[in-house]
């Protein structure tokens, strides 16, 4: 199966360093090694990769030289410039890891101008439609998560084992590689709370009091957590917003067959992950300018989400069963005006278009759709 970005690397590959960042077990290796079957392939959690990469003993014959796990070789950077100002790519090079990378765009650093940066996502509805329904799709994301072993599989008892040392290997692996944190098991209390808490602002100082610990603390470990990939936040949009929230964000999860007991939040959770994963692609491969949020007033009203892609404004309401149009939108629609508003619901009776073009639409075909790239003037 190819993967939705295996034909935009292909096309940059050999004009620069080429990195591949995302979730552990997205499928990054995969990737890359689909990209040409002629490779050598060194991983720095191996002692004897690490060998070859610290002496430069890589087979330069192969059509494709793949790192993977090099973010955790101290000064990772200074060597993949060095390689690349003194050999050129020759050849290719493709650099995968399952945190970290993502922070290199938020530093100042000597690879400035030498890579070309893509973010790897599970499975979604979009990146499937063509090999099954949406609604079945929509469904497998509920019980199994879009990371591709478990998906594949479609096993719940498979799901579960594999859940467990999924987070195992990266609270006890890559957390322990990566940050100087003692707190393994407040850490995992924060993610069965997160887990709870899906679609509502979250307060620092409440997650605090439930796990006996500093408001810093929870930020810090929160930091964590999105470095590894584990849960990504929304945060508030206040621009123009009278009387806005201005600080709590919502967090959702990678892993969306993490959500249990209510639909609602797992829809939402689905679809922000739908959001997010087209807005990096629209980074990552055209380089636009995008940004997710929320609104909500301090009366409570809210829209779940408002998406901004270079001039383009999209509201973006989930509900499970509710096709009658939110209210909501209303009350936000005089300070976005030019916004496009959409209502999705999981289980839908009818469609609907109204005179200004709010929209209700069925949850999983809107998704199979979604394109918000600025050609796209559905």
């Amino acid at each position: 199966m190819k993967r939705y970005l295996e034909e935009k690397i292909k096309k940059d590959l050999g004009k620069k360093i080429i990195l591949i960042s995302g979730p552990r077990q997205s499928g990054k290796t995969t990737l890359s090694k689909m990209i040409n079957a002629d490779f050598d392939y060194l991983d720095f959690d191996y002692a004897e990769h690490r060998l070859i990469i610290n002496e430069k003993g890589w087979d330069r014959k192969k059509s494709l030289l793949i790192f993977d796990e090099i973010h955790k070789k101290e000064n990772w950077k200074s060597f993949l410039k060095g390689i690349y100002d003194v050999e050129g790519l020759k050849p290719p090079i493709i650099v995968t890891g399952s945190a970290r990378l993502d922070t290199i765009r938020k530093t100042g650093d000597s690879l400035a101008g030498r890579y070309f940066h893509f973010r790897l996502h599970p499975f979604d509805i979009k990146e499937l439609k063509d090999f099954e329904s949406p609604e079945i799709i929509l469904e497998k994301l509920k019980r199994f998560g879009g990371f591709p072993e478990p998906f594949l599989e479609s096993s719940d008892s498979f799901y579960k084992r594999w859940r467990r040392s999924h987070i195992d290997i990266i609270l006890r692996q890559d957390l322990i590689d990566l940050e100087p944190v003692r707190s393994i098991k407040q850490i995992e209390t924060l993610i069965e709370l997160l887990k709870k808490r899906v679609g509502s602002p979250i307060s620092y100082s409440s997650l605090a009091e439930d796990i006996e610990c500093s408001p810093k603390s929870i930020k810090s470990w929160l930091q964590i957590l999105e470095n590894l990939y584990i849960v990504f936040p929304v945060r508030p949009y206040h621009k123009n917003i009278g009387r806005a929230i201005l600080k709590e964000p919502k967090y959702y999860f990678y892993d969306t067959g993490l959500i249990e007991n209510s639909n609602g939040a797992q829809i939402e959770n689905i679809v922000a992950c739908a959001l997010l994963k087209e807005l990096h692609f629209l980074e990552d491969v055209y380089g636009l300018e995008t940004s997710i949020n929320y609104i909500r007033n301090k009366q409570g009203k809210e829209i779940d989400f408002f998406i901004k892609v270079e001039d383009r404004q999209f509201l973006i309401e989930v509900k499970s069963t509710d096709d009658s149009l939110s209210s909501n939108f209303k009350v936000f629609e005089k300070y976005l005006p030019e916004a496009r508003k959409t209502q999705l619901v999981d289980e839908i009776r009818k469609e609907k278009t109204y005179p200004d073009k709010t929209e209700i639409r069925k949850l999983s075909s809107w998704l199979a759709r979604l394109n918000f790239h600025p050609s796209n003037k559905e």
